[in-house]
């Protein structure tokens, strides 16, 4: 019987299931994309509905999940298929992602600032606008791991406080990225693509300064009213500067690591020497396993000479990104079918949303191309998404810079800024949620995220769009 339900299950997930010799996207169905939506909603409703279970058993609901699509997936086109895919998606995509994870958490876990900060106002906005300007600097990921817990430690003592991580997440863990393509993931994918460092930094200036400008702007207003309204409330425990700590920086030799992560990546991306190691379903590249393995010694560098002191006071554990690493393990296997659709463009199911961006003469629709991009990169990968589009659009890095630049930047602000529209958009952002809520920030669930990223981002999305396409 379970045999029968299996196979009917396989057969209702694909209309030519004998033409799918591969991961075609064209052959496959939207019903391949149900365990990676399960995944999302498990995520999104398990904390509210039964957050002890969520708790305790997260990593076998998200098994379950991957499980569910990949018994079906290997009775539909084979074991072997069904194994190349696995581990096409680990070794290719999730180990390099959740290894650079584990460096810049390491690392960054190593820097602790000691002393007395207040979490005003005044100093709330500046801690922001410092790690929107470190973010394409040393990635939106490094920057955030670097600046969160000094975040949270000014703000410990406020009852109202949320507000502080989520605003922080848009900024920091996102919209600071897309100035070079060390910011963020998919700036990066173009700069391998031909898209050169200073068209990114000249056409993405204006958007990335505007939005940082008006996201500040708005988090100073918020942030003094709810200040404001503690201190009414009695709440808020006056300041004694009288007893107040200088600001001191340990660690500090964990700075030298974290260049070494940027240079480990910018490596990888600039050195091709064309060796290339075949594995069933993955090829890899000399120069991104010797990055890997780089990424890997810092960390390990950074782990034996950091004095546990250092760690302990910045209340560093491994919590957060077991959680992260067991979730995106699932989350990469399951959104292969998904991506692969999307591919597909015009011959996929999900060719009503590719046709959006473009008009009836071929012409491409730049503010179309902003959103289609964003909204997508809010839920799937915003690499391969960012991908999609630049190749739909033209594809040829030359014509993109230049006939055709202001697609370009429409994509690439699709991509960088809508990250932050949920906490799976990008990679630091459920990371930053995970640190906070061990923190004992009551942060938002994922739906509670959206609520707060719908009522401040898309307004200002509407206005970018008004200001540049």
């Amino acid at each position: 019987m379970n045999h029968k339900l299996l196979g009917m299950a396989a057969l209702s997930m694909t209309p030519a299931l004998a033409q799918a010799a591969d991961m075609d996207g064209a052959a496959m169905g939207l019903a391949w994309g149900v365990p990676f939506a399960g995944i999302l909603l498990s995520i999104a409703l398990f904390p509210m509905l039964a957050p002890g279970i969520w708790h305790h058993h997260f990593g076998k609901i998200t098994a379950a999940w991957t499980a569910l699509f990949l018994a079906p997936f290997a009775v539909s086109f084979g074991l072997g298929h069904a194994a190349t895919l696995v581990l096409h998606a680990l070794l290719t995509e999730y180990i390099p992602f959740i290894v650079l994870l584990f460096a810049l958490y390491t690392v960054s876990g190593g820097i602790l600032v000691w002393g007395s900060l207040h979490g005003s106002p005044r100093l709330n906005t500046a801690l922001l606008a410092i790690g929107t300007c470190l973010a394409s600097i040393m990635g939106t990921t490094g920057a955030a791991m670097l600046l969160i817990r000094p975040l949270l430690k000014a703000n410990e003592g406020r009852k109202r406080n949320v507000h502080v991580v989520v605003f922080f997440i848009f900024l920091v863990a996102n919209v600071g990225g897309g100035l070079t393509p060390l910011g963020d993931p998919p700036l990066f994918l173009g700069f391998l693509k031909g898209v050169t460092f200073g068209w990114t930094f000249q056409h993405m200036l204006a958007p990335v300064a505007t939005l940082a400008a008006l996201l500040l702007a708005i988090f100073y207003f918020l942030d003094r009213h709810l200040y404001a309204k503690e201190a009414q409330e009695g709440t808020l425990k006056p300041v004694d500067a009288s007893h107040d700590k200088p600001l001191k920086l340990y660690g500090k030799r964990n700075f030298w690591l974290l260049a070494g992560v940027v240079g480990a990546v910018l490596m990888s991306g600039l050195w091709q020497p064309g060796i290339v190691f075949e594995l069933p379903g993955a090829h890899l590249e000399l120069q991104n396993l010797l990055r890997d393995a780089a990424l890997l010694l810092l960390a390990l560098a950074s782990l034996w000479i950091t004095p546990k002191q250092v760690r302990a006071g910045n209340e560093f554990n491994w919590l957060p990104i077991l959680e992260v690493g067991k979730l995106f393990a699932g989350i990469f296997i399951t959104i292969v079918p998904v991506i692969a659709i999307l591919r597909a463009g015009a011959h996929g199911d999900l060719a009503g949303l590719v046709q959006m961006v473009s008009a009836p003469d071929g012409k491409p629709l730049d503010g179309m191309y902003f959103w289609m991009t964003g909204i997508l990169s809010s839920f799937l990968d915003n690499a391969p998404t960012y991908l999609v589009f630049f190749n739909l659009a033209s594809g040829d890095a030359a014509t993109l810079m230049g006939p055709l630049g202001s697609t370009l930047l429409a994509i690439s602000m699709g991509a960088v800024f809508m990250g932050a529209n949920t906490y799976i958009g990008n990679a630091p952002n459920f990371m930053v949620k995970a640190i906070a809520e061990h923190r004992h920030v009551k942060m938002p669930g994922f739906f509670g995220y959206m609520l707060w990223s719908g009522a401040i981002l898309m307004p200002c999305f509407v206005l970018m769009t008004w200001l540049f396409f």
